[in-house]
């Protein structure tokens, strides 16, 4: 592991859980924005068939 050295500034039970919390905040972010400015991801999770 070449960043091994991080972890005498940070401790890990600190930096990991900042860590995947800020990919959790990230991904709900990403998602969230595709629910809400797209029109065939709701539809897809409702089920409606695709038209042609």
């Amino acid at each position: 592991m070449n960043q091994a050295r991080i972890w005498l500034v940070v401790k890990p039970t600190v930096g990991l859980p900042l860590f995947l919390g800020t990919v959790l905040v990230i991904s709900l972010l990403i998602h969230g924005a595709v629910l809400t400015h797209t029109t065939w991801m709701p539809a897809f999770f409702q089920g409606h068939a695709k038209t042609p």
